[in-house]
């Protein structure tokens, strides 16, 4: 572990970092310490932990599951420090950050609302930083993984960015010029909760008709499961599979049926793909960046997903045929982006507070050498007073 894990009264210090953190990023990032940190990918049915180099090099995973949503949130942070201290004992860890499935607070200290989690106004990060070593930067798991894929993957050279992360639900993120646009109060980017069909299916977060409930990977279930459960003819390919029992159905298996070639699969990913298109292209009308990067699990259907989306886009796009269109690219880090992405930004907070504590050394050094110069002289002077009698 760092061998600043020595000094103490830190809260004020990290406090200082993650205030001023944000509008450096860019600048920061090309000089922040080539150290090994650890970033936490907090989601509605995976923690996923990883110590990441300065290149974005995944240099060792662990997952685990997310424990259940009705256990308090003392459950998941033990979670969540359990991972971190078995990573760090095989290595080198100079911080931790996390990325939360949630709305964060500007200040990047609280979770002030998850949907699929058990977080209201949760103050995550001192919680955390109070039980680890090193210094922990909390932000939402989309902006953690736009920021990989600005850094590492897809959406390199690209100065106005725009993430869709599709998972369990919808997660979302901008960039622009280098910088995480979080908004005046942290919760920019929930692109997930816009409403696209009035009075439609009830959503987690408490509305009707939010876009994640009709492109994301729990719509994706919901929609074969209502299918199976019906026993339409449509669906026995996929019962089969599951021998039945329908609470088996998964994201992936309905993914790994779709490359199969079964009829169903592939079409409850072309909807699922058609109405990504659509939110695309209403966010093209609102942001208009040059690149859409699509990531997240359900991503990993790829061009049975990312077609689909691309052609609602270009017929839901407006003004098209007359202004550039938004290059859609799937994202390249996988689901592991969220992760590389809360870790690189814990980079940052890491160069500045070793700094803090260089600095704060440097002035103990500086102190206790004059203190000594003076207690020299001191003696001295005694010591000739002495002489002299």
């Amino acid at each position: 572990m760092s061998t600043y894990r020595d000094f103490t009264h830190r809260g004020s210090a990290r406090a200082t970092v993650l205030r001023t953190v944000g509008t450096r990023e860019r600048r920061s990032h090309l000089t922040a310490p080539r150290v090994p940190t650890v970033g936490i990918d907090i989601g509605g049915t995976k923690v996923m932990a990883g110590v990441v180099d300065a290149d974005g090099n995944i240099l060792e995973t662990l997952r685990t599951e997310t424990p259940d949503k009705s256990k308090s949130p003392r459950v998941v942070e033990d979670t969540i420090v359990e991972l971190v201290l078995d990573l760090s004992d095989r290595h080198d860890v100079h911080a931790v950050g996390i990325g939360a499935a949630g709305w964060v607070d500007a200040d990047r200290s609280k979770v002030l609302f998850a949907p699929h989690l058990a977080w209201r106004d949760e103050p995550l990060r001192d919680a955390l930083a109070s039980r680890l070593v090193v210094p922990v930067m909390v932000d939402n798991d989309a902006n953690t993984a736009a920021w990989a894929e600005w850094r590492f993957g897809a959406g390199r050279g690209e100065d106005h960015l725009v993430m869709i992360t599709l998972g369990t639900g919808i997660g979302g993120a901008i960039l622009e010029d280098g910088h995480v646009k979080r908004g005046k109060y942290g919760v920019a980017g929930e692109f997930g909760h816009m409403q696209v069909v009035p009075g439609g299916h009830r959503c987690p977060c408490g509305n009707r008709g939010c876009w994640e409930q009709y492109s994301s990977g729990n719509a994706l279930v919901r929609e074969a499961k209502e299918l199976a459960a019906a026993d339409s003819p449509v669906a026995h390919g996929i019962i089969e599979r599951v021998k039945g029992n329908i609470p088996d159905i998964t994201g992936p298996l309905i993914t790994e049926l779709a490359r199969e070639g079964d009829a169903m699969c592939v079409e409850l990913l072309q909807e699922i793909g058609q109405w990504l298109g659509v939110g695309i292209a209403n966010l093209a009308a609102a942001l208009d960046p040059s690149c859409f990067v699509i990531g997240g699990g359900v991503s990993a259907a790829d061009d049975l997903l990312i077609a689909p989306a691309r052609d609602a886009f270009k017929r839901q796009l407006t003004g098209r045929g007359y202004r550039p269109e938004a290059r859609i690219a799937k994202a390249q880090l996988g689901p592991e982006a969220g992760m590389v992405g809360a870790a690189d930004l814990a980079r940052l907070v890491a160069r500045r507070f070793r700094r803090t504590n260089r600095r704060r050394v440097e002035r103990y050094e500086r102190y206790a050498q004059i203190y000594d110069q003076a207690a020299s002289t001191l003696r001295s002077s005694r010591g000739g007073t002495r002489t002299a009698d």
